[in-house]
């Protein structure tokens, strides 16, 4: 390349023709950067200034070996003998895609899968280890807090952590009563899983939900996911009680959208951000719902069911965490590709008819950010 210092062994004509060829040269190289590379640019700045975490959750659907638990009757539907013939062959497949699925989500972020990270609809504590020993999970160094709850069908709640970015210092589950049934028998349904610990040095609160489906219909199961989100807004206040911004994650399936009562004057959960200081709870969710965006779909809609909450610590600037976006983790891989249920989540079984697919939800996801410490 030709220094300034050369142009003055040519004519002016020349000298000016060499120097319009550099500027255009110059300007061709930097429009040939692609908005990834600008986008890539952004991104480093960001992370030199602020710290950058990923947490999630997904709807795992039916997450079962193929062992028969005696004391779990929810689980005989799921034996190699059973109409669907789930085989430890299929079991493998199963753990094989979703481990590749959570190690993919806010990689942009986080690689090999979001810091804190709930689930529903695991069976137990073993298929939870089956699936962080998988090769996608293997090196994320994963724990696991499971509880066993007295679910009817025999799934639980769990929290899946990074051990090199979180330490559990509390961990629990609560109860929630929904009354009995016509035969007297006790309704039972998913524990909350409680887990309190420091990530990176900063203390965080995760509540693991899955409330009560809508079987029977909306209108006459909303009560018990109504007494769900009540459950978890004591467990909110009392933590807000000694710590009015502490910072609270309150995220599962609900069975519920954003706009929906137990979200709205159950949960009392605030669908915009500056709302968050009147009660306490701000639920990034409701922008998503408003655009048309959902992690499940049913009857030719979608509905958003899995949620990411954030206490008014999370959602206002401090020196610690702060929430900064939410997103459904929609990959066209995760997806139908055609026939009747085209776009919708590609599920593992559609009654007894294999599909070879990971779930009928899709995962969720958002990123908290603090300042660099």
């Amino acid at each position: 390349m030709l220094a300034l210092s050369d142009l003055d062994t040519f004519t002016p004509m020349i000298r000016f023709s060499l120097l319009l060829s550099s500027f255009i040269f110059v300007v061709v190289l930097l429009s040939s950067c692609d908005s990834k590379t600008a986008n890539s640019i952004a991104a480093t700045a960001e992370t030199d200034e602020k710290d950058l975490i990923t947490i999630g959750f997904y709807n795992l659907e039916n997450l079962f070996d193929t062992d028969d638990d005696k004391s779990n009757w929810g689980d005989d539907e799921w034996l190699p003998g059973a109409a669907k013939h789930w085989t430890a062959k299929r079991y493998q497949e199963k753990l094989g895609r979703m481990s590749t699925v959570i190690a993919q989500i806010g990689n942009e972020v986080l690689p090999g899968g979001p810091a804190l990270f709930g689930v529903c609809e695991v069976e137990n504590e073993k298929v939870l280890k089956d699936l962080i020993a998988q090769p996608a999970l293997s090196g994320s160094n994963y724990g696991i807090v499971h509880f066993e709850s007295p679910d009817g069908r025999g799934i639980d709640n769990a929290l899946l952590y990074r051990k090199d970015f979180f330490k559990p210092t509390q961990t629990c589950h609560y109860s929630l009563s929904l009354g009995r049934k016509e035969d007297g028998s006790k309704r039972t349904t998913r524990d909350v899983v409680f887990v309190k610990g420091t990530l990176l040095g900063d203390t965080i609160i995760y509540l693991v939900n899955h409330w009560p489906s809508r079987s029977g219909g909306e209108a006459r199961s909303r009560p018990g996911r109504e007494k769900a989100a009540r459950l978890n807004r004591k467990l909110v206040d009392s933590l807000r009680s000694t710590n009015k911004m502490v910072d609270v994650i309150v995220a599962g399936d609900l069975n519920d959208d954003p706009k929906s009562p137990s979200l709205t004057k159950s949960l009392q959960a605030a669908g915009r951000r500056a709302d968050a200081g009147q009660t306490g709870l701000y639920n990034p969710m409701v922008a998503l719902f408003n655009q048309g965006e959902g992690s499940l779909g049913y009857r030719d809609s979608w509905n958003l069911f899995d949620q990411i909450i954030v206490s008014e610590g999370l959602a206002k600037p401090s020196n610690d965490w702060m929430f900064r976006n939410v997103r459904v983790f929609r990959k066209n891989y995760l997806l139908e590709k055609g026939g009747r249920y085209k776009g919708y989540p590609l599920r593992t079984y559609v009654g007894n008819n294999y599909k070879d697919g990971y779930s009928d939800h899709l995962p969720v996801y958002a990123v908290l950010t603090r300042p660099k410490k």
